[in-house]
């Protein structure tokens, strides 16, 4: 889960930078500052949504496995497993935070 979400950060910082820092090459190929900032929002959310739907399967599967070899303790393992889902969506609102801070709070936007 970590790499994941390593691998999200430098995705988006690293489009991001690309996006903020070009003046004429991208637009002389044909893609637009605006175009860049687009993907980068929809990588950082995608990317998030990816990791953290694996993340959140690999831990409803090891509850159901907890619950199945130890059925007394469903009660904590219920309470243990909600509280990481929440941790783990979270990851996912970071990436949609990010997404929306690089959609309207783009500098670029008002050049164009």
């Amino acid at each position: 889960m970590k790499k994941v979400t390593v691998l999200t950060t430098l995705m988006v910082l690293g489009l991001a930078s690309v996006s903020m820092a070009s003046d004429g090459g991208a637009a002389s190929a044909g893609i637009s500052n605006m175009a860049l900032v687009c993907i980068a929002a929809a990588l950082s959310v995608g990317l998030a949504a990816l990791g953290c739907g694996i993340g959140m399967g690999s831990a409803c599967e090891g509850a159901c496995i907890g619950t199945a070899r130890n059925p007394e303790a469903s009660g904590k393992i219920t309470v243990t497993m909600i509280l990481g889902m929440a941790l783990i969506e979270s990851l996912t609102i970071y990436g949609l935070v990010i997404s929306l801070i690089l959609l309207y709070a783009n500098p670029l936007k008002d050049m164009m």
